[in-house]
Formats: C-alpha cells, sequence, structure tokens
C-alpha cells in the first residue's frame, strides 16, 4: 500500500524492485498500454481492487499462468481473475470463497510444493499421451500394410485384444515414474504441435520394425507362402489333412512371431519415450514402470509354450526367432532414440 515500505521490503527479501509502478500510473493506461509495460515492471504498489484485477488479465494476455495471493475484500476480484487463487486460513469470508487453494499454514513453500508436484503429473501425462498415439499411429500402418501384403489374416482379433490389455498393463505404472529436475524446473504449455509432430516422427518407426519382422517370418521361415493356403474349406481339411495342418501352423507361426515382436518393442519404447535423455543411462525410470515392463515382457515370451497358446492361435517359436528379435529391439531403440534426440535439438519436444 506504501511504494517506498514495498521497496524496503522488496530489497530485504532479495526481490528487485527497481521499477515500481503506482495505482495512479496504470489508471492512467489503456489496456493495450498496461499489457506492453507489463514485463518491465518489477512491482505494483497503492492498487485498487480495479487495478489489480486489470493486472491480472494483463499478464494473462501476454501468455503467463497468474496466481494471485490475497485474503482482503479488495482481493476477491483478482482473486476471482486469477489462473490459480490463493488465500489463507483467516481471511475474509469473500476472499476464501474466491480463492482456488487456501493455506492452512504460514508457509509459502507449501505452493512451491504443489507446483512442482503438478509438473510432475503433467510430464507423466504427457508421457502416456506420447506413448498412446504414437503406438497407435504406427499400429495403423502395420495393420493396413499386413492386411494389404497377405492372403491370410496376419494376426487374430483375440491376439490383438491381448497385445493391447498386456501393452495397457505395462503403462499403469507411469504415475509413479521418476521425472527429471530438467523436466519441471520451468512451466510447460499444452501444445498440440508437439503431441502431432511425436506421432507423425515417431509413430511410424513402429512400423518399419514391424515390416522388417513380416520379412523375417517370410524368407527365414517359410510361413507366408503356406499361411496363404490355410483358407482352405472343411473338405479340403478332410482331404489332405496333414497338409492343411502344415499350412494352419504356418500362419500361427506367422501371427505369433509378430505378436511378440510388436508387444515387446511398444513395452520396451516406453523407456525412450519417458525422457528427453538417454534411457536407463542418463534417466531410469521407476522400479514401478521398470518391473511392469520385465513382468510384461516375460508374459509375452512364456505365453506361446503355455496352455493358453492353443485357445490363443500361438504356437512355438524356433530358437532363431530371438535372436533376431534381441537384434530387432537393438535397432528400434536405437533409432527412436536418435530421431527423438534430433526433435529435442529443435525444441519439437
Amino acid at each position: 500500500d506504501n511504494d517506498l515500505v514495498t521497496r524496503k521490503v522488496c530489497t530485504e527479501v532479495g526481490i528487485n524492485a527497481e521499477t515500481i509502478i503506482l495505482g495512479n500510473d496504470v489508471e492512467k493506461m489503456s489496456d493495450e498500454q498496461l499489457a506492453e509495460a507489463i514485463d518491465r515492471v518489477d512491482v505494483y504498489a497503492r492498487l485498487s481492487p480495479a487495478h489489480k484485477k486489470r493486472i491480472v488479465q494483463a499478464l494473462q494476455k501476454k501468455g503467463h499462468v497468474v496466481g494471485f495471493m490475497g485474503d482482503g475484500i479488495n482481493d476477491a476480484p483478482a482473486l476471482r481473475a486469477a489462473d490459480v487463487g490463493i488465500s489463507v486460513d483467516n481471511a475474509v469470508d469473500i476472499a476464501k470463497e474466491s480463492a482456488d487453494v487456501i493455506l492452512l499454514e504460514k508457509n509459502l513453500m507449501v505452493l512451491e510444493e504443489g507446483v512442482l508436484e503438478g509438473r510432475k503429473v503433467f510430464v507423466n501425462i504427457l508421457k502416456y499421451i506420447r506413448m498412446g498415439a504414437s503406438s497407435n499411429f504406427g499400429n495403423m500402418f502395420s495393420y493396413v500394410g499386413a492386411t494389404a501384403l497377405f492372403k491370410f489374416q496376419a494376426i487374430m482379433p483375440l491376439q490383438i485384444l491381448t497385445n493391447n490389455l498386456l501393452y495397457d498393463f505395462s503403462q499403469v505404472p507411469i504415475p509413479t515414474d521418476n521425472v527429471g529436475p530438467q523436466q519441471i524446473a520451468k512451466p510447460r504449455p499444452w501444445r498440440m504441435g508437439e503431441i502431432a509432430r511425436f506421432m507423425l516422427l515417431i509413430g511410424p518407426i513402429s512400423s518399419i520394425f514391424d515390416y522388417t519382422t513380416f520379412a523375417v517370418m517370410s524368407f527365414v521361415f517359410k510361413c507366408t507362402d503356406a499361411a496363404a493356403k490355410a483358407q482352405v474349406t472343411p473338405e479340403l481339411i478332410a482331404q489332405f489333412k496333414e497338409e492343411a495342418i502344415n499350412h494352419t501352423h504356418a500362419a500361427q507361426l506367422f501371427q505369433t512371431g509378430w505378436f511378440v515382436e510388436s508387444l515387446f518393442t511398444q513395452t520396451l519404447i516406453i523407456h525412450v519415450i519417458r525422457t528427453n535423455l538417454i534411457p536407463f543411462i542418463q534417466s531410469r525410470a521407476s522400479w514401478q514402470l521398470s518391473m511392469t515392463t520385465i513382468l510384461i515382457m516375460l508374459i509375452g515370451a512364456v505365453l506361446p509354450y503355455s496352455p493358453l497358446a492353443g485357445p490363443l492361435g500361438f504356437v512355438p517359436l524356433p530358437w532363431l526367432f530371438w535372436v533376431l528379435l534381441a537384434l530387432t529391439l537393438v535397432c528400434y531403440v536405437a533409432l527412436t532414440q536418435v530421431i527423438k534426440s534430433w526433435m529435442v535439438r529443435k525444441s519439437w519436444v
């Protein structure tokens, strides 16, 4: 309420108070002039309730997310206008009713903790959206391509549902994931353009390795030619029972190989997408997310050899497949990390 006292207090607590504007100066300014001056002013003093509200709105017009703290009747308009209104437990009723947050103790560090926790939640939400958008976008290319390339069903509906169930379960611990200090050092606005770029650039990478898996199953394990003949009538099955069984086995081998590769790549790539740093080296996931990743990959590896293999249409995979899958995973993680690092350098993520 007094500019001299305000300057003294600010100096004592380490707040820059070189440029102070009084309420009389604000009164003479238009909204456009106030918005233009808003970033150059350190402190406002001797303000009316209308002045406080105008300053909050001017900051918002400049793209700032504004918090306002007050405890009196005169603070109510600004508390309502602010993105986050903050009051205290012993404030007047109208101030508390106008506020979004009420401090129950005299400690402003509670606000800092709340802001940092909110940023962590936002970062983890963004991870989930990136994963879902890029994964689904890449899968779309793979499913469309498989339908166009092969004369048999490259993966069964029940296998797709099982894959999605396991993949979704692997993402359940994301709210517990570690968030690096550089990710919460400053506010991060919601930008749909960043999500769209991430989806368009990262998503198709999974399709590249789906198609390499198609090539492996086709040319190394000779699945596709035999599997194409698996669509036979009951009469032909009765007539050529052994040959039909071989053809059906080839189709199931292809489906099993694609299922396992898709599940492994989607689950492992979570650890690349979750951070802008180098995964496993510069940034590690929470133990809950790491354990879930290991568990889901183990389930995927065991399913073709388990009692559930028959009902799900799976067959055991040859040992050579696992060697080629390990190579696929290494290449997939490396390529995704290269593209992601390039996007980080261009400030696209």
